[in-house]
Order: structure tokens, then sequence, then C-alpha cells
């Protein structure tokens, strides 16, 4: 695997402490009030071991496109059962949900020490905040609104997910063109799951307008933002902000 350096967590600072948490292909960048890449590392090797040994027993949870059936709680953990849900309210399969899944059990974990986090998982994020932050959105060096634009996140609506999925960027598996589509939803885990059905949904800018509509049938979904050439398509609980930060 070739590690590309993710040059956009550079952007913007505040006062929580900084640090990456990388094992195998997972590569995590967390702010939080305390340094605590033990406890994030413990999370990630927890999940990876139950992901993998599920999937070793159903090879069709790790490889399918299409939701597959949600297994009883007695037949799979938590984790598997979440993606699998994620997946059945998004058409996609559930591996699609899985930085999601990561960025939302780290923080939720580190949140039992400290009171304020940011886990970001490949352009997927999982943050509760105790004042109003900006996210700003990375859409491709060739994008007009990389490093201009970002979302404004409210302390309040927080904990939250802020998920993106792109054509063109990034490692995630996209069948869509579109620069960059952004979901928030109370969940990372479906956010992530979102914002990959959205972008497979989007060839050509005339396919925003319908990709809009038909997220807002996803219940969780709280607004979701979609980039694409010089196209700006937003819905939902979205706050815009110009932002100077330079890829």
């Amino acid at each position: 695997m070739v590690y590309e350096p993710r040059f956009y967590r550079q952007w913007g600072g505040d006062s929580l402490e900084a640090f990456t948490v990388a094992y195998r292909d997972t590569d995590l960048y967390v702010r939080a009030r305390r340094r605590l890449p033990d406890i994030c590392l413990s999370v990630i090797q927890k999940l990876r071991g139950e992901l993998e040994a599920y999937g070793e027993r159903q090879p069709e949870f790790l490889r399918s496109l299409l939701p597959i059936p949600v297994p009883s709680a007695s037949l799979a953990p938590e984790s598997v059962r979440a993606m699998c849900r994620a997946a059945e309210k998004t058409g996609v399969g559930p591996m699609a949900s899985v930085a999601g899944l990561f960025a939302e059990r780290v923080g939720q974990t580190l949140l039992k020490h400290v009171d304020e986090v940011i886990v970001e998982n490949g352009g997927d994020i999982y943050l509760c905040l105790d004042n109003d932050g900006v996210i700003g959105v990375f859409a491709g060096k060739n994008s007009p609104f990389s490093g201009k634009i970002g979302l404004r996140i409210r302390a309040a609506s927080t904990p939250l997910g802020v998920c993106t999925s792109a054509g063109s960027v990034g490692p995630s598996r996209s069948f869509g063109q579109a620069d960059a589509v952004t979901v928030i939803g109370a969940s990372a885990v479906l956010a992530d799951a979102a914002a990959t059905a959205i972008g497979n949904r989007i060839q050509r800018v005339e396919d925003i307008e319908p990709a809009l509509a038909w997220a807002q049938q996803i219940a969780g979904v709280q607004g979701l933002l979609v980039l694409m050439d010089d196209r700006i398509g937003l819905w939902g609980d979205m706050d815009l902000v110009r932002t100077n930060a330079v890829p």
C-alpha cells in the first residue's frame, strides 16, 4: 500500500492535542484534550478482529456491493450489524461504511476519557465539540472549491458524523464522478454509507439535483453538500463558510 500524505489534515487549528494512530491500513488523525493513542489502537485492533473474523465466516460481508441481511446479535458483533443496517438504508455494500465505523467507535471510546474529540479516517469524521468549529472541504487539487469553503459545525449539534466520498480523490471506492459528496448525520457509520451511495448516483452535473432529492429519503441524513466542476449542491442542515486554506 502506498501512503499518501493527507495535507488537508493541517488545515486550521485549535487548542486540542493532535496525534495520529496507524495500524495496518487504518490511519487515524485525532484531536482531543489529551493524547490517548493506546486507547485508539486498542479500539482499532478490536474492530479489525471482529470484522475479519466475521468476514472469514461470511465472505459476502467483505465483498458485496449491495446490502446483505442484517445478522442477529447472536451471530455477529454490533460493529458488523451497524454496518449492515447502514447498507440496508442506503443500498450499498456493508464495507462502504467501514471508515465511518472506525472513526465513530474510536471517538465514542475517547469520550469516556475526554469531553471533546475529533477523529478523522480518510475524510470520514466523527466529532464532539465544546465550541463551534469549521471543517475544510477538500475536493481535489483541480476543484475551484478546495481550500476555499468549509462547513460550520455547531457544537450543540454534536456528536455527529461528517463523511465524504469522491469519484477522483482518496482510496474509497466510488462509481460516481462528483469531486466531493459530504454527508452530515448523527451516525458516522450511516453518513459514510450515504456519502458513497449518493456519490454513486452522480455522473454529471445534471445528476446533482436528483441526488439531493433522493438523499432526503434516507432517515438519519441531516445535510448534504455536493461539489462537481464549478457547481455546488446543498441540502439540509449545512452552513457553508469561506476559508483561506491552501491545498
